[in-house]
């Protein structure tokens, strides 16, 4: 009998076996980066959309729209959710809507459906703000600042990376199998999450803020829409102008409804604490820098070199000299996280701030070789790489346990803001100084040394913030969820 229990022994251990963190980090790395993909996913074809979806500009441009305005929407919601019912079940279901955004977007020849599907896809970016989340639960304390910087940097990694990938298929194969290939990896992401993350146990109950969640879309909406159509429907049009005080109306009396609730979307009395309230102001001049790289440079990189401003490079190329500013993004992580170990996260995030500040002050003067561009680039990822490792710390670190998926969502809030204001603004003064050689119509270099000039200041805006951080925050207590798997 002690020999059967003997032989036995091997197959029962495995029975036991848990997954280690490193599998934990990295199947939640790599469902940010699938989420990251999806938001470039269409940037390659955008110029061939109206023709592809058999529509007018105006209406295609929605495709790019409307993945943004959903991912800023749901994601404080999406968070909100994952407190109350599970991380990883929240999460699992954003992974599904991702999955159908992606099929319906394959199966999409005119640009209705392919909006729906893009909206769906917008939502599923929520999984990068959980799984960030998750990652407080599960993780060991002594890990947990490396984990952090890893999957915030996949946002990063995987729109740059994704970049070359679609610009590829886009040129050799129909569009329709970008969209089956962001399936496919969506559903490969479904199942490591389900194999590899445990059930959440850290559950806080409550009432769901339907009325706040209401208010918090229809002013996000409004104000966004206005921001990114404003430049086409005109700044002083009524249609913009309603839409910017209309959704400040609402998010002002959003904010009245919300500091009176139970159990409110956004803790607001939460959010306005200081460090939180900082980090926040300090993630948008970070979304804003991070972003003004892919609104100018691939204009710059694709133009033609008669115009005495462009470089004249492909898409793919293009794509190419892009790409190392994601990738440093990722190799940087655990550095940035040891540094927010040794000094504290906020010397993480000022740092950054700064290296962007440098690097679009290069920017001014360094625009005419593609390495040139390459550096600048380069520069930037390195900023964003540290800044981001060290906002969810310092987010974190400020909030109580109850509330960290919708603080970090409200976080990812910020940045979609400075990233909505770095296209606007970036479009806006493109487009105010052009110039025209043999028929083409591109930016003058002033109007590129113009919003570099402003990136950097932007940047600087945000390194101020930063230091008003408290250098000294009183830490939410940890958890670890226990090992339970659905029977």
């Amino acid at each position: 009998m002690a020999e059967t229990t003997t032989e036995l022994h091997p197959e029962r251990k495995k029975l036991t076996r848990i997954p280690s963190d490193r599998a934990r980090i990295a199947t939640l790395a790599f469902t940010g980066l699938i989420a990251a993909f999806m938001q470039t996913l269409v940037t390659p074809i955008f110029p061939e959309l109206p023709a592809l979806l058999h529509t007018t500009p105006g209406d295609a441009s929605w495709v790019l729209i409307a993945t943004l305005l959903s991912a800023a929407i749901t994601t404080p919601i999406s968070g909100r959710l994952g407190d109350m019912f599970g991380k990883r079940r929240i999460l699992m279901i954003l992974i599904v809507l991702m999955i159908a955004g992606s099929v319906l977007s394959a199966l999409s020849n005119t640009v209705i459906p392919m909006i729906a599907g893009r909206v769906l896809q917008g939502i599923g970016l929520g999984t990068i703000a959980m799984s960030i989340s998750i990652l407080r639960d599960i993780i060991h304390p002594k890990k947990l600042g490396a984990a952090i910087a890893l999957v915030s940097a996949t946002l990063g990694v995987g729109g740059a990376a994704g970049l070359p990938i679609s610009a590829v298929i886009a040129q050799n194969l129909n569009f329709h199998y970008l969209f089956w290939l962001s399936a496919l990896l969506a559903l490969l992401a479904l199942v490591l999450v389900w194999v590899k993350i445990p059930v959440s146990t850290l559950r806080f109950g409550g009432r769901f803020d339907t009325v706040g969640s209401l208010g918090f879309a229809v002013g996000l909406v409004g104000i966004l829409l206005a921001l990114s159509k404003g430049r086409e429907w005109g700044w002083g049009s009524p249609l913009t102008l309603g839409l910017l005080l209309g959704g400040t109306v609402v998010l002002v009396l959003w904010g009245f409804f919300e500091l009176r609730t139970r159990d409110p979307l956004v803790d607001l009395r939460v959010a306005a604490r200081r460090p939180v309230l900082l980090t926040n102001l300090a993630s948008i001049c970070v979304g804003f820098g991070f972003f003004v790289t892919a609104a100018t440079l691939p204009v710059l990189l694709e133009s033609p070199t008669n115009t005495n401003v462009g470089l004249g490079v492909s898409l793919i190329t293009a794509s190419l000299c892009l790409m190392p500013s994601g990738l440093v993004m990722f190799f940087l992580s655990p550095y940035a996280a040891r540094l927010s170990a040794a000094k504290g996260p906020r010397t993480s995030l000022v740092l950054g701030l700064v290296i962007i500040c440098v690097a679009y002050l290069l920017a001014i003067v360094l625009d005419h070789e593609v390495w040139h561009v390459i550096l600048v680039a380069t520069l930037v990822g390195f900023g964003v790489g540290f800044a981001y490792a060290a906002m969810p710390t310092l987010i974190m670190r400020a909030v109580p346990a109850s509330t960290t998926a919708a603080s970090n969502g409200l976080n990812s809030v910020m940045r979609s803001l400075g990233s909505t204001l770095a296209a606007t603004l970036a479009g806006v003064i493109l487009s105010s100084a052009v110039t025209v050689t043999a028929g083409v119509v591109i930016p003058t270099s002033d109007a590129f040394h113009t919003i570099f000039g402003v990136a950097a200041g932007v940047a600087a805006l945000g390194v101020l913030f930063g230091c008003f951080i408290p250098k000294h925050v009183v830490s939410s207590r940890t958890e670890s969820i226990p090992e339970i798997r659905p029977t």
